[in-house]
C-alpha cells in the first residue's frame, strides 16, 4: 500500500515537475513574508460617503482624506521597490517596536478609533455643539524592549493591582510604591473579554521604576447630533483626523466650506482641535494629485516636505499647512 502511494506521488512529481516548480516560485515570491513593509502612493476617501447622520447640509465640493498604500514585504514586492520610484522599503522594526505585523495592524486600528473620536469632539466643539464625555479609555500602544509582560498591544487597561486607571500618571503612582522585580497585576479588556496580565517592575536608566508600557487615552461621549463614521476593516491609522473633523463640521453646520472644491488632506487631530504631524506625506500628496485635488491640507510640520514634493513633481494642487482645525476652517471660509 505504501509502495503504491509512493509510486503515485513520484510519477505525479515526474509528470508535473515544471508546474510544481512554477507554483513553488510563486509561493516564495508572493506569499513568504520578510520583516519589511513597502509604502507607496495611495488614494483618497470621500468622507461624506462614510458619514452616517440623520440631517446634513448641502455640500457642493468634496472633503477627502488621503492615505498611504502599504504592502507586506514579500520577495516580489521587495524587488519591485528597487525598481519603481515611489515604492519605498522600510524595516518592520522601524514601524513597530517589536517588529510584528499583527501589532502594526492592531495599533493602526487603535489609532483609527482614537482619530475618529477626537475628530467628532473637535468638530462639535468648533461648531458650538454640545459634547459630553462619558468614559475614558486607555489602550496599550507601546511596549518597551525592557518590558517583562504578557500584556498585548490593543489591550484596554482597566485596573492595576486592583485600582482603577484614568491616566498614565495613575500607573506611575502605583509603580512608585513598589520595588524592582515586583509583579503587577493588570486587568484588561480585549475583544470583549477580560484578562489579568502581569508585568514585572524594573529600574530604567534614569532611575525611575517602570513596567515598560504606554497607552493611548481616548474617550466615549455623547453628542447633540447623532453621527457615526464608518470605516472599512482594512483601514487604519490616525492621520485622517483633520479631514474627518472638517467633514463632520461641514455636515452639522449650515455654510458649505467646500465651495465646490475637491479638498484633500492629512493630519492627526486632538480633541482640542490641534493638528499633529504625520508620516508618509509624500505618498499622500501624490495620491491627492492623482485624484485631482484642488487643495491639500497638511500639518505645519509636514508643509516643507509636501511643498518639496509639489515642486519636484510639478503638481498643480495648492498646499496649505495648518496647526488647528480652526485654521483650516478659517482658510476655507476666507477663499
Amino acid at each position: 500500500m505504501i509502495n503504491k502511494l509512493y509510486e503515485k506521488i513520484k510519477n505525479f512529481i515526474k509528470n508535473n515537475y515544471k508546474f510544481l516548480i512554477v507554483m513553488l516560485v510563486i509561493i516564495l515570491l508572493f506569499y513568504v513574508e520578510l520583516p519589511f513593509m513597502i509604502y507607496k502612493s495611495g488614494g483618497t476617501i470621500d468622507l461624506k460617503k462614510r458619514l452616517e447622520i440623520e440631517t446634513s447640509y448641502r455640500e457642493d465640493g468634496k472633503l477627502q482624506m488621503s492615505y498611504v498604500s502599504a504592502l507586506k514585504g514579500t520577495p516580489a514586492f521587495i524587488l519591485l521597490s528597487f525598481i519603481l520610484p515611489d515604492w519605498d522599503l522600510y524595516p518592520l522594526e522601524e514601524i513597530t517596536n517589536k517588529g510584528n505585523y499583527d501589532d502594526v495592524i492592531t495599533l493602526g486600528k487603535v489609532y483609527l478609533k482614537d482619530g475618529i473620536n477626537n475628530a467628532k469632539i473637535a468638530a462639535f466643539q468648533e461648531a458650538g455643539e454640545e459634547v459630553k464625555i462619558t468614559k475614558t479609555i486607555n489602550t496599550v500602544a507601546f511596549l518597551s524592549d525592557e518590558a517583562e509582560t504578557n500584556i498585548k498591544i490593543g489591550d484596554e487597561v482597566l485596573t492595576v493591582n486592583g485600582k482603577d486607571i484614568n491616566s498614565l500618571d495613575d500607573v506611575k503612582e502605583i509603580i512608585n510604591n513598589l520595588e524592582v522585580n515586583d509583579t503587577v497585576n493588570i486587568k484588561v479588556l480585549n475583544n470583549g473579554k477580560e484578562y489579568v496580565r502581569k508585568a514585572k517592575v524594573y529600574e530604567a536608566s534614569d532611575g525611575t521604576l517602570k513596567i515598560g508600557i504606554s497607552f493611548l487615552t481616548s474617550y466615549e461621549y455623547e453628542t447633540s447630533i447623532p453621527l457615526e463614521i464608518k470605516m472599512k476593516n482594512n483601514e487604519s491609522g490616525s492621520s485622517g483626523g483633520l479631514m474627518m473633523s472638517l467633514a463632520i463640521y461641514n455636515a452639522i453646520t449650515e455654510d458649505d466650506i467646500t465651495k465646490g472644491l475637491n479638498i484633500v488632506g492629512t493630519g492627526t487631530i486632538a480633541a482640542d482641535g490641534t493638528v499633529g504631524e504625520i508620516g508618509g506625506v509624500k505618498y499622500k500628496v501624490l495620491g491627492a494629485s492623482k485624484n485631482h485635488a484642488d487643495i491639500f491640507f497638511c500639518p505645519m510640520e509636514n508643509l516643507e516636505e509636501a511643498e518639496d514634493v509639489k515642486e519636484k513633481r510639478n503638481l498643480s494642487l495648492e498646499i496649505v499647512g495648518v496647526s488647528t482645525l480652526h485654521e483650516a476652517i478659517e482658510y476655507l471660509n476666507n477663499r
